[in-house]
């Protein structure tokens, strides 16, 4: 039996890694998709080898994951429970993509993945695989009781590990784990399960990787310039990038002035709430430049009905549909709505605020002819504004007639 496992070098995968071979007597591939976890991929074939894979497929799809995922994404406003950049979310699909990619390509029967039964990601890597290749047995190691009695607790896989010889570096002492791709870092369990918690404290300054705490960003704000072309940034500072340059070149920025923390307790589609602390730099700045964009360049009933969307859409990455007929569909409306959101935009970043200084575009709605106060337009007459006023208030008048005459009865 072959297996494709979801494998980044941690303390899960690999003992789960060791586990699946001991139990299911298979032939383990350890797949790890490089989506810009930096260093967290030195020495992890060697490390996956040691453990007793068989082969460690290692891929460099970081453009893909952000010219396919993170722009697409953002393009609709994305963002869950009007807080979460899904940086975690987003990442799921194009692994599991992957994953039953190579599962097919080896000839495997089945793809494993160490998503805790209580979380997210399980619901996401194997709503992937149901859309794309149904044939494929999916192992979960955590919602088998066998699993779950053997390792009731991070000691025991951390004596599994050191009994075993795995090499992992992993105590007990500090038990929040940490997951990193291009996009985002996120942060959860441990001490964060408390939300009483404060994470910005100084004893947690060690914990962030990409951002440097607000207070100790620089003094002096940085000006930065996006230039946008239907909708997708292109170029930074007059430097024309492409969707990886940009979400690298927007992180460094964005961590320098310590943009893009974020602390929320969220609803998991499990049904219960968890604890989450964010570092997403360049995707705040991302997300907050297109929307200026958009307020310049977009139509007013088109940028309500997208906006109607966004909760939905939000959703729909969270829980793991990305690759569902009614999260394409939406997508469909969200390129069109984004035909003509096309200019730069200015920023002012100063510690940990992204404040718009200016924004400028060749698909402009905006007519300062027609919006200034100072003049006479000849497409606006202020006299109109009576008719349309006396329209609007009917329904009213009805209605406070309607109360008056109940009140006299």
């Amino acid at each position: 039996m072959k297996i494709i496992l979801a494998y980044s070098g941690g303390l899960d995968t690999s003992v789960i890694l060791t586990w699946l071979k001991q139990n299911y007597d298979a032939e383990i591939i350890a797949f790890c998709a490089d989506i810009g976890q930096e260093e967290e991929l030195d020495g992890l074939t060697e490390k996956a080898l040691r453990t007793g894979a068989a082969k460690c497929i290692i891929e460099d799809l970081r453009e893909e994951f952000a010219r396919d995922f993170i722009f697409p994404m953002f393009q609709a406003g994305a963002i869950y429970e009007g807080q979460y950049l899904l940086g975690t979310s987003i990442a799921r699909p194009l692994i599991a993509k992957r994953m039953v990619e190579i599962a097919r390509a080896e000839s495997a029967e089945a793809i494993a993945h160490g998503a805790t039964g209580k979380g997210n990601d399980q619901v996401r890597f194997e709503l992937t695989a149901a859309a794309l290749a149904p044939e494929l047995k999916m192992i979960a190691p955590w919602r088998v009781k066998k699993f779950r009695q053997q390792f009731p607790g991070r000691a025991e896989m951390i004596a599994f590990a050191n009994e075993n010889k795995i090499p992992v570096e992993a105590t007990v002492s500090k038990p929040y784990s940490m997951d990193r791709n291009l996009l985002h870092i996120s942060y959860e369990s441990g001490v964060l399960e408390d939300p009483w918690f404060d994470a910005s404290s100084p004893q947690m300054r060690d914990m962030y990787k990409l951002s440097v705490a607000p207070e100790d960003a620089p003094n002096d704000a940085e000006h930065v310039d996006l230039a946008f072309n239907a909708g997708n940034c292109v170029a930074v500072n007059g430097m024309s990038l492409s969707p990886l340059g940009v979400m690298q070149t927007l992180n460094k920025l964005g961590g320098r002035h310590g943009i893009g923390r974020v602390d929320i307790v969220e609803n998991r589609f499990v049904g219960m709430k968890s604890r989450g602390v964010y570092e997403t730099p360049g995707g705040a700045i991302l997300h907050f430049a297109h929307r200026q964009m958009e307020t310049l360049t977009m139509d007013r009933e088109v940028m309500q009905l997208r906006d109607s969307l966004i909760p939905k859409y939000s959703t729909l990455v969270y829980d793991g549909f990305w690759f569902s007929p009614e999260r394409e569909a939406l997508q469909a409306l969200v390129t069109e709505t984004q035909r003509d959101v096309t200019g730069v935009v200015r920023l002012k970043l100063y510690k940990g605020n992204i404040i718009i200084a200016g924004r400028k575009s060749p698909k402009s709605l905006y007519d300062p002819q027609i919006a200034t106060m100072e003049a006479v337009a000849s497409t606006y007459d202020q006299g109109d504004a009576t008719g349309f006023i006396r329209l609007n208030a009917l329904r009213l008048k009805v209605r406070a007639a309607l109360k008056t005459k109940g009140k006299g009865a």
